[in-house]
């Protein structure tokens, strides 16, 4: 009985662990948000707001807050803006302020076309370069992990 019980507080401890890396993540990718985005996630972050307290500050739902600051989560973590930041010498500023609008801001294809005076399919090609770019990067990444773990 003692073996099972041993084997459940690693696992525990592990998903705290990983939970902690998570928030450390997200803790050091906020500067890279901008306005109520960065606003929310500091409230939740760093001071501990509850989802109630932001949304009577703000004057929405609670609900609204929640969906808001999870979809705000996914992008932080998933890490496309960050492989175009690190690789920026292979894309050009407008093509930065694309990828930091559509994956870091969440903006629809037709806002980032408007907001840059272009049409919707440069937009789309732009999005269609950086995305290869990322998969490119992603799938070098797991070749070598598998290389190390081989």
């Amino acid at each position: 009985m003692e073996r099972i019980h041993n084997n459940v507080s690693e696992r525990v401890s592990e998903a705290k662990n990983e939970y902690r890396k998570q928030i450390d993540l997200l803790c050091s990718r906020i500067s890279l948000l901008s306005g109520k985005d960065k606003l929310l996630m500091t409230m939740y972050l760093k001071n501990g707001n509850t989802f109630y307290q932001m949304a009577r500050l703000i004057g929405v739902n609670e609900v609204t807050v929640a969906r808001r600051i999870h979809k705000i989560i996914n992008r932080l973590i998933d890490g496309e803006y960050i492989i175009c930041l690190r690789n920026r010498d292979k894309f050009t500023g407008r093509e930065m302020d694309i990828a930091k609008a559509y994956f870091l801001t969440g903006l629809s294809i037709r806002k980032i076309a408007a907001k840059h005076h272009t049409s919707t399919y440069r937009i789309r090609a732009t999005l269609k370069k950086v995305q290869e770019f990322v998969e490119l990067v992603n799938s070098n990444k797991k070749s070598n992990q598998k290389k190390q773990t081989a």
